[in-house]
């Protein structure tokens, strides 16, 4: 598929391989990205595809937590990759039936570091309202977005890591009961925006579609920031990073996951499920931390504090500080 765009091809297939991906979600067969339709047709596909599996996120979270459709009070809708309005969410609660009170929040436009704004968003409104009952959906279909005719750089090495996920999370307030098992309560969100950063990810909007701007420059954006960011934003609770057990931190890649481990020195594999998350799905946006979070529920986790953090368009630097607890 590369060949006619990239005359040396051959030498810049080895950055699949430096991703450090075995595996990547894709909504359609393979061999159908040769002849991707217009940017109508892939937004038709991205708009019934991913209704379609945000549903099927959704009732499988709502079985998990045994919780009934009847109960949700609000949804928050986080994507990047597709454009629809009504928003994804109003559909989603007209062909789920769910309440029709439902309060609504679609988000577009924060890409990689979407998964834990909206999560936080969801925990404020829980937070606000004690008997809430509300869905996170985070939904990216990368894969539609590429463009065929553009012979970037940025847009063969973006085609290396980004693929398609979805993901549902239910977050309730504090006066439903909990069962017993796992229990992640939201103590604090913090974001912050890098001024004059405007340029170094996001999506430059053509008749064709949404040209990739994916700076090389992201790594060392995180090595520079992440540990100043964190221990800023802990210092307010009294805490310092030795006192975070679990990091649920978005893999962005391979040289992100290494700025993650030079900047924050931690003491053993505590990157482990990000790692396991991008080797296993790719990079799926704003979806592939909430990915790694079900790790942590699957897999285990330390009793004690938790740290969420993901980076995206703006530039930007989004974190969350959990209490998490086995039992």
């Amino acid at each position: 598929m590369f060949a006619p765009s990239f005359p040396a091809v051959d030498r810049l297939l080895p950055a699949f391989d430096n991703t450090g991906i075995i595996y990547r979600n894709f909504c359609k067969p393979l061999d159908s990205y040769a002849a991707l339709g217009n940017f109508e047709q892939r937004n038709k596909e991205y708009t019934d595809i991913t209704l379609e599996y945000s549903i099927k996120a959704i009732e499988q979270c709502m079985d998990k937590a045994g919780v009934k459709k009847e109960e949700v009070t609000d949804l928050v809708f986080m994507s990047t990759t597709g454009l629809s309005t009504p928003s994804l969410d109003a559909r989603i609660i007209n062909q789920m039936r769910l309440p029709q009170h439902t309060g609504r929040i679609p988000v577009f436009g924060l890409g990689c570091a979407g998964g834990v704004s909206g999560f936080a968003k969801a925990n404020m409104i829980a937070t606000a309202n004690q008997d809430a009952v509300v869905l996170l959906v985070a939904a990216e279909l990368c894969s539609l977005t590429y463009l065929r005719g553009d012979y970037s750089k940025s847009n063969f090495i973006s085609s290396t890591l980004f693929s398609d996920g979805i993901a549902a999370v239910l977050v309730k307030g504090d006066r439903h009961k909990t069962k017993s098992g796992p229990l992640v309560k939201f103590v604090a969100a913090q974001s912050k925006l890098y001024y004059d950063s405007i340029d170094i990810n996001g999506w430059e909007f053509l008749d064709g579609g949404f040209k990739v701007l994916f700076s090389q420059d992201i790594p060392s954006i995180v090595l520079k920031n992440v540990k100043i960011d964190s221990a800023e934003f802990l210092s307010k609770h009294g805490l310092q990073i030795s006192d975070i057990k679990n990091f649920i931190l978005h893999p962005g890649g391979t040289k992100v996951l290494a700025a993650y481990e030079q900047a924050l020195q931690v003491q053993g594999d505590f990157l482990k499920n990000s790692r396991q998350v991008i080797h296993q799905y790719g990079n799926m946006s704003s979806a592939t931390v909430l990915y790694v979070l079900e790790r942590f529920f699957t897999g285990g986790f330390e009793d004690g504090y938790g740290l969420m953090g993901a980076m995206g368009p703006g530039f930007s630097n989004e974190m969350v500080l959990l209490q998490m607890q086995n039992e």
